[in-house]
């Protein structure tokens, strides 16, 4: 890939999160998300690559854009695989709450794990804890590991974990090993992606969710040196079926870093929607918007944060061909 594609995703991201953003506390879900997806799409189609994409809104009858499938760039440049979810936390931004992100991940062709849309046992930790983790290990293992990598006490880990009834024993597992935890609404890239970045407190993320989800937040993990381990949790016999079709017959299968994003290169790149640990949220201010997003490239190790300031009188609908 070429790394001018790193800033030009950007741009994908920006106006996803520009134009989700207005509906931000005004309990709309679906139409933050429509928003997102439909300003995603349209720059998509400026930026200079022959893209396919692997994770998106779903099949091509559920979804009008960005489907699993659909051919996304100006047809010139390098072909790789395109992971996106437009807005990854439709409710956090319907109700004004915390991390919610416009987030995309690309890779060479073929380096891209297709996941399908079911739940997902995750695990994933910040580059000093990469190779003391096991997700089949007792969740006290795998605290005293982190905290050992990390030269703290079990009592200072904070680990995040989805806020769902499925989780209740990990939780309780979790605080009679004395470590703290943030209990999320929803968005758990976010999440996964703050284990890699001390400054957000984070140390580890826990529990099951998106396995789409998994794969965004598994190349952010790979750019930043960190690590995650998953697994599928099929639900019923269709979900058994969907795997089979997507080529993975067994769904036991532990799947680690280079199961989720091969290779030696990706790229990552998120926009705040609203406030969290690593990104602020979208400021708006007359004509004027302000943004924060943060790109990140797994073959240089290069990791940027991104302020922009945009006019959206020049640029109503967020894209200049």
């Amino acid at each position: 890939m070429e790394r001018s594609l790193s800033m030009e995703l950007v741009r994908v991201t920006e106006a996803a999160a520009l134009a989700s953003g207005r509906w931000m506390g005004l309990g709309n879900k679906e139409e933050a998300d429509r928003a997102a997806t439909e300003a995603m799409r349209d720059v998509f189609d400026t930026i200079p690559m022959k893209g396919t994409v692997v994770i998106g809104e779903g099949e091509m009858d559920e979804a009008p854009m960005l489907y699993i499938g659909e051919k996304l760039g100006n047809g010139y440049g390098p072909r790789v695989d395109v992971a996106v979810d437009p807005l990854e936390g439709t409710n956090i931004v319907a109700y004004g709450q915390w991390n919610a992100l416009a987030v995309l991940a690309v890779a060479d062709h073929g380096h891209l794990l297709h996941a399908p849309d079911m739940y997902m046992d995750k695990l994933a930790v910040g580059p000093e804890a990469v190779g003391n983790v096991d997700i089949d290990a007792p969740v006290i293992d795998n605290l005293k590991a982190v905290a050992k990598a990390k030269n703290k006490d079990v009592e200072d880990l904070v680990v995040v974990i989805l806020n769902r009834k499925r989780h209740e024993k990990l939780i309780h597992e979790v605080r009679e090993a004395g470590a703290r935890i943030k209990l999320l609404p929803d968005g758990d890239v976010a999440a996964a992606v703050n284990t890699g970045f001390d400054d957000t407190g984070v140390d580890l993320l826990m529990g099951s969710g998106g396995a789409p989800e998994g794969v965004l937040a598994a190349a952010g993990l790979k750019c930043l040196g960190g690590d995650f381990q998953g697994r599928l949790l099929p639900q019923s016999d269709g979900e058994l079926e969907r795997c089979k079709q997507m080529g993975i017959e067994d769904t036991s299968k532990l799947f680690r870093m280079e199961d989720l994003v091969s290779g030696d290169d990706c790229i990552f790149a998120a926009t705040g929607v609203t406030d969290g640990e690593l990104l602020t949220g979208v400021r708006y201010k007359g004509t004027k918007a302000i943004t924060q997003s943060l790109v990140m490239r797994a073959k240089s190790g290069t990791v940027r944060f991104v302020d922009g300031t945009h006019s959206m009188k020049k640029k109503p609908k967020l894209v200049i061909r």
